[in-house]
């Protein structure tokens, strides 16, 4: 019994990754992102630990939009009206996402600028 209900929690789960993917335009913008940095770092062989960045990143990104789909959602919910509250929630929410977005800029800097300089150098020089 305890494993079905394991199972299905992980199908809940999954339910909620594919929702969000379905719903949120930015959270596929996020993924299309992520694709190119984990490419970017294969075609670039970065080193173990930068792909760690890179993928921490790429996790705190989707994590931050999951969570501001589930505030939005929430807030809708309980309110159609205006509400500060409900207002601050959200844009608070949304905040989360642009500092885990910045962050990922940050990471990729970092781990491509150097990379990306040298290879217009050689195409472009």
């Amino acid at each position: 019994m305890k494993n079905k209900k394991l199972i299905q929690g992980f199908k809940d789960a999954f339910h909620g990754i594919i929702s969000a993917l379905r719903s949120e335009r930015n959270l596929r913008i996020h993924l299309v992102g992520a694709a190119t940095a984990i490419a970017a770092s294969f075609y670039f062989k970065v080193e173990s630990h930068e792909i760690l960045f890179v993928i921490t990143a790429i996790f705190l990104v989707f994590i931050a939009e999951m969570f501001n789909t589930a505030v939005e959602a929430v807030v809708d919910l309980k309110t159609k009206e205006f509400h500060p509250l409900a207002r601050i929630a959200k844009n608070v929410a949304a905040g989360a996402v642009l500092c885990a977005a910045l962050y990922a800029l940050v990471v990729a800097y970092f781990v491509f600028a150097q990379r990306l300089k040298i290879l217009y150098k050689l195409y472009f020089f």
